[in-house]
């Protein structure tokens, strides 16, 4: 009987669990494991599998999904050991900029912090572990605060927004004793805004603290993958970032798995 296709469906969670028709990419988590990259940059089109895939790695390396093998059952990588014992073994922040789409920096700003906030959100377990500082406690509750009231006359600072991600990879590398995995879908659908509505110094400028402090000064970094469509120039947010690997679409590294092979659509 012909599986169901759920057109749309970004989680794999769900598809997996539902037993909905899903294309196997799961040789992306080991050719990105073993490639030893510190931060991977994905460049693809649109409708190329970029946030299915995100969510695939999410899933896969997660904590969250700890003891949640039957997800990868049946998959290319569920063959191979050393991964069946990789999986729901790894602290995770996965962030999605995809929804981000101000007419204006402030407006931009916020849906920054709203997303960073989400990240807090699923991880304010954390509250209870008595090795957070009251520093660490005051974030949580100043974007939790501002996300309730975007645009408040007490706003959160540059420099809080620009450090929280690395600061809470701080609080989840103390708590589980192991570095942090940072997932970032669609980083630069907000620097298109930024281009279109004329923003776009003054954006950079807060993106670029954000990247290298999250990316590039963040000790407590396992490892870190973003997507995005947008052409990297050497005078990008990631002009700082010399530890940065980026896969254009034309790249061979990945082909597979973002897209369908000639096989894959003659099987489909």
């Amino acid at each position: 009987m012909a599986r169901t296709i759920s057109i749309g469906n970004q989680s794999f969670e769900e598809i997996r669990e539902k037993g909905y028709f899903l294309v196997d990419k799961t040789n992306l988590i080991k050719e990105w494991w073993e490639s030893a990259d510190s931060v991977t940059l994905i460049m693809r089109p649109r409708r190329f599998g970029k946030t299915i895939n995100m969510d695939m790695l999410n899933c896969f390396f997660s904590n969250r999904f700890q003891g949640r093998g039957d997800l990868f059952e049946g998959l290319s990588i569920w063959k191979e050991e050393v991964y069946r014992r990789l999986q729901g073994s790894y602290p995770v922040i996965f962030l999605s900029f995809a929804s981000i789409k101000g007419s204006n920096y402030h407006d931009a700003r916020d849906g920054i912090i709203m997303a960073i906030n989400e990240a807090y959100s699923e991880h304010r377990y954390l509250l209870e572990s008595k090795e957070l500082t009251e520093g660490e406690r005051k974030c949580f509750e100043e974007l939790d605060n501002y996300a309730k009231n975007p645009g408040a006359k007490e706003s959160v600072a540059n420099d809080t927004i620009c450090n929280a991600v690395k600061n809470l990879a701080n609080c989840l590398y103390r708590y589980y004793g192991k570095k942090v995995i940072i997932l970032l879908d669609e980083y630069d659908t907000p620097m298109q805004e930024a281009y279109l509505y004329g923003y776009w110094d003054q954006f950079t400028s807060f993106v670029r603290s954000l990247f290298n402090a999250t990316f590039k000064t963040n000790p407590y970094l396992e490892r870190a993958m973003m997507t995005g469509i947008t052409r990297v120039s050497k005078e990008s947010v990631f002009s700082d970032l010399n530890n940065l690997n980026v896969i254009t679409s034309t790249s061979l590294e990945y082909e597979t798995s973002f897209g369908f092979t000639e096989e894959e659509v003659f099987y489909v």
